[in-house]
């Protein structure tokens, strides 16, 4: 599993037209869904964006500027969007090879149980569509974008 993951001032995601999610000030978190990832990888991961220290401590003179907050410590947003791509074979050839990605189905299953997950460890969640074709605007704050791995 792999996320790519970018503090933002805000995010949106539409399908159709219309906002299926959005979050003010926090991450904006693409979610890439290998075939060995299970439900304990999915944890790890969440558990990993909602701790990860990405936001400045304007709070103490001695750490100001340092990168020293989660999205938690800051009460800040997680939209969370389903990214088959980050899984992409790039080494060889012009062209994207996605045969390292989750097949879509058993994708869909996990990603609803990372989404539910995340839900009961942070309040503030939103999410993309599964499989839809989303358009995705952010603010990038920074910017500041990191990958994340937990295999």
């Amino acid at each position: 599993m792999k996320a790519l993951i970018q503090r933002v001032h805000g995010a949106s995601v539409s399908v159709d037209g219309g906002c299926v999610g959005r979050i003010e000030h926090g991450v904006l978190a693409y979610i890439g869904l290998g075939p060995e990832d299970d439900l304990q990888t999915a944890k790890r991961m969440i558990d990993k964006i909602l701790g990860y220290r990405i936001f400045e401590n304007d709070d103490d003179p001695a750490k100001y500027g340092k990168l020293d907050k989660n999205v938690q410590q800051v009460a800040g947003g997680l939209l969370l969007i389903s990214q088959f791509t980050l899984m992409a074979k790039t080494d060889k050839g012009r062209r994207p090879d996605f045969g390292g990605a989750m097949p879509p189905e058993a994708a869909r299953v996990l990603f609803a149980q990372l989404v539910d997950y995340a839900n009961s460890q942070h309040p503030q969640v939103a999410t993309g569509q599964f499989g839809a074709d989303m358009q995705v605007m952010s603010i990038n704050d920074g910017p500041l974008n990191f990958i994340l791995d937990v295999r």
